[in-house]
């Protein structure tokens, strides 16, 4: 089969390697289409768990090709999504109910041959089916899941006025998700037009579209449009870490503000303590997913989070630089996705 195959950071081919065998509770699916994100960016510098040689590819939708001995249930041609994300399930993290703390997390795409391949196998555990749904839509299954584990995360409150900075298609499914969630009024604010038009169309309350050359000026004209107050819960689906340092002082006091984007290892952020501590300000994290599968399901099902218009690129495993450019940097790109 092909594969994008890394052999050191930055360093990959398109290449044949052995098609893989399904061990007893494993499935082979082949690969209908694989998303590429941004944090296939940080993969490809080396960070993010990955590991050589490396097959990426993380946001997968297939059809079930073979299947091993002990699997039932699962006839060849089922269209599947395939959840990445494993953990030890032996440490106390994962005892508590915590798996995506495990300091053994493994990820299909990252530490284990993912998807931006012909075939790709996974743990029956890891498959979920997905039939009915669009191709177009399972694809989103994966990020749907993460955007679900941030909501979990966040709680947001009934009534609460939320903001969320960036409209990728990550951003978009987490405001849909808060907004179903509890939140009152929900902000999307980001740089480019077209991705705010997609918002706007999602359903969404409210858009802002954002300098970025002048944060202090775009931190100004948020705070105005809540009358000097602020949003009860603010959220970087951005990963820029100047981006990120806009979110305490446009968070309410009291409120909450949710890290979410993934930035680079090596980012810094200045904040105040003061200003934590006067404002009684709460900082979360939300990393990944690891459980959030079924949910993201039944809200792609039910239509509470929505794909429609964002796929804008697709490329064949030829070209995978070129969908990486594309991500990176091609001002037109919202969702990018492979299909092998």
């Amino acid at each position: 089969m092909k594969a994008v195959v890394y052999d050191a950071p930055r360093s990959f081919t398109v290449r044949e390697v052995p098609t893989p065998e399904p061990g007893p509770r494993e499935v082979r699916v082949r690969v209908i289409q694989t998303g590429v994100c941004g944090t296939d960016l940080h993969l490809h510098e080396g960070e993010f768990l990955a590991a050589y040689p490396m097959i990426p590819g993380h946001e997968i939708v297939g059809v079930v090709d073979s299947t091993g001995r002990e699997v039932e249930d699962l006839e060849p041609g089922r269209q599947v999504v395939l959840n990445p994300n494993s953990s030890g399930r032996t440490c106390a993290f994962c005892r508590a109910g915590r798996r995506l703390l495990c300091p053994h997390l493994a990820g299909l795409g990252s530490n284990r041959p993912g998807g931006f391949a012909e075939y790709v196998l996974a743990p029956l555990e890891q498959v979920f089916t997905a039939e009915g749904l669009d191709p177009d839509t399972a694809v989103f299954t994966e990020p749907t899941s993460c955007a679900m584990h941030g909501t979990e995360v966040l709680r947001p409150a009934p009534g609460s006025r939320a903001l969320v900075l960036g409209a990728g298609p990550t951003g978009l499914l987490l405001a849909q998700l808060v907004a179903s969630a509890g939140a009152a009024h929900v902000t999307v604010a980001a740089p480019v037009a077209f991705q705010l038009k997609t918002a706007r169309a999602l359903g969404l309350d409210a858009t802002f579209e954002m300098d970025r050359t002048d944060l202090p000026g775009d931190i100004a004209r948020l705070l105005a449009l809540t009358g000097g107050d602020g949003y009860d819960i603010v959220i970087d689906a951005t990963g820029v870490a100047r981006v990120i340092e806009a979110c305490l002082p446009l968070t309410r006091s009291g409120g909450t503000a949710l890290f979410y984007g993934v930035a680079g290892e090596g980012d810094r952020i200045q904040v105040s303590p003061y200003e934590i501590f006067r404002r009684e300000l709460t900082i979360k994290g939300s990393f990944a997913e690891i459980d959030s599968f079924p949910a993201a399901l039944v809200a792609l099902r039910s239509g509470r989070a929505r794909t429609d218009g964002i796929i804008t690129h697709r490329f064949p495993l030829e070209q995978y630089g070129d969908a990486l450019d594309a991500v990176r940097g091609d001002s037109s790109a919202h969702k990018v996705v492979i299909t092998p």
